[in-house]
């Protein structure tokens, strides 16, 4: 295989590691006598219903995987459910519905997700002591969970969330902001829930796995903080910009996120430093040499791509001085970066925080020959990567001397955030549709022996 092709090996292999349906199938066991959910043993004799609602992008997996492995067993007809995806993962199940929440590719909440979310408040509502409920919380939860407070309205949630997207937030502000103007997040789903025991099944997209912030944590109780949020907005800028109304409901006297009744108990079923491992894994079994970033990605996408395509430079005399009998290196990272589109201002293109990071890389070295035995790609876990269909970008020595016959500027793509139209004219885009889950970004660079730089 070329180094293209064993990036993208080794990419998978990472995607593949975070399978939804393997992570919660892997925290079910029931037999004659009980039901056993990440460590919490039921007998079957108190097990009243046993109710499914969730929200993200890895739902509609992780809900087949807990249907795959009920089925057959006492526990599968008491099962139902409830769970909102995106568009395009929508699939039928037996005993769980799956929700279309959103387009693919439009990460923010529709009308559709909040007559989603109101449906599981209500089936929330219903349970009893007796039933115990499942949370299936994956990244993009945020968007495909949605209830305003009752004081501002859709637009104005999302006016919010694109203003501080727009200016390069990082998640941990996003999620701090939304979960003040919301009726679930922040503990408030859990509140709502009145079975007996509410186990939450978590795929974190968050660096360091925080549950408070996965999904903006709708089983994590925390307290209100209208203050912290109103001092991100100010910091950033933004009070002026914000509809009124959402200002009003921030400096208000904040109300109390109600009692929870249910016992909770949390489980992270798969994260990046899993989907990294295995990454590291088959690049060894591929013959490089796995090396891991231990600095996660964070911050904005181009510093992060220059800094990689750096460290990928400084691993070359090592590929050619030592390492014999081997393809060379692997430099591998995870995490997720930002991308400050408001900086393009009315010229803002389209892309996403991977291909930036990658095109941000071909900038800083644009001479074809300089990329011999070197391959940089860096994808979304989920398939997505910003308002478009690709997962990331992949750059070698053929992508630019691509661009180079075209005579593209990408210093002037970068600048408009316009990573998606430079690689779609170079074959550099990573696609592969709905993956089924969602663990942060992985970057894959290689270092190897000069001539095997092309696609084959």
């Amino acid at each position: 295989m070329t180094l293209r092709q064993d990036a993208i090996e080794i990419w998978k292999a990472g995607v593949q590691a975070a399978d939804s349906e393997a992570a919660v199938r892997r925290q079910i066991v029931c037999d004659a006598e009980s039901l056993t959910i990440a460590g919490c043993r039921i007998p079957l004799s108190e097990l009243g219903r046993l109710e499914v609602v969730g929200a993200g992008k890895a739902g509609a997996g992780m809900a087949a995987g807990l249907e795959e492995a009920l089925r057959g067993t006492a526990a599968f007809g008491r099962l139902s459910g409830w769970v909102n995806v995106p568009d395009d993962c929508v699939r039928p199940l037996e005993r769980i519905h799956l929700h279309a929440g959103r387009p693919a590719g439009r990460n923010e909440p529709t009308s559709a997700v909040l007559l989603g979310t109101q449906q599981i408040l209500d089936r929330l509502g219903r349970l009893e002591q007796r039933d115990v409920c499942v949370m299936l919380l994956s990244g993009g939860g945020s968007a495909l969970l949605c209830s305003p407070v009752p004081e501002i309205t859709l637009e104005d949630k999302l006016a919010v969330t694109r203003l501080l997207s727009g200016c390069g937030a990082p998640i941990q502000e996003l999620n701090l902001v939304r979960t003040q103007l919301s009726l679930v997040k922040g503990g408030r789903l859990a509140a709502a829930c009145r079975a007996g025991l509410l186990v939450t099944l978590v795929i974190s997209d968050v660096i360091g796995d925080p549950l408070e912030s996965i999904g903006s944590g709708p089983t994590w109780p925390v307290a209100a903080r209208r203050d912290a949020a109103l001092e991100v907005l100010e910091r950033r800028g933004l009070l002026q910009q914000l509809p009124a109304r959402v200002t009003e409901f921030l400096r208000g006297a904040a109300e109390a996120s109600g009692v929870v009744t249910a016992r909770l108990v949390h489980r992270i079923v798969a994260s990046n430093t899993e989907s990294l491992a295995a990454a590291a894994a088959r690049a060894r079994e591929l013959g490089y040499v796995p090396v891991t970033r231990p600095e996660n990605l964070r911050g904005e996408a181009a510093v992060e791509g220059r800094r990689f395509l750096q460290l990928l430079m400084e691993a070359r005399q090592d590929v050619l001085t030592s390492h014999a009998g081997t393809k060379g290196i692997c430099l591998l990272a995870g995490g997720e970066t930002t991308v400050n589109v408001a900086s393009a201002g009315s010229d803002v293109g389209k892309g996403g925080r991977n291909q930036e990071f990658v095109l941000a890389a071909a900038v800083a070295m644009p001479d074809p020959d300089v990329w011999r035995g070197i391959v940089i790609l860096s994808g979304g876990t989920d398939g997505e990567d910003g308002p478009t269909e690709a997962a990331g970008a992949v750059c070698d020595a053929e992508v630019l001397r691509a661009i180079d016959e075209q005579g593209l500027r990408t210093a002037e793509f970068l600048r408009r955030h316009d990573a998606w139209t430079c690689f779609r004219e170079t074959q550099g885009l990573i696609v592969t549709g709905p993956t089924h889950t969602n663990v942060m970004d992985l970057a894959v660079g290689l270092v190897g022996r000069e001539g095997r730089e092309g696609r084959g």
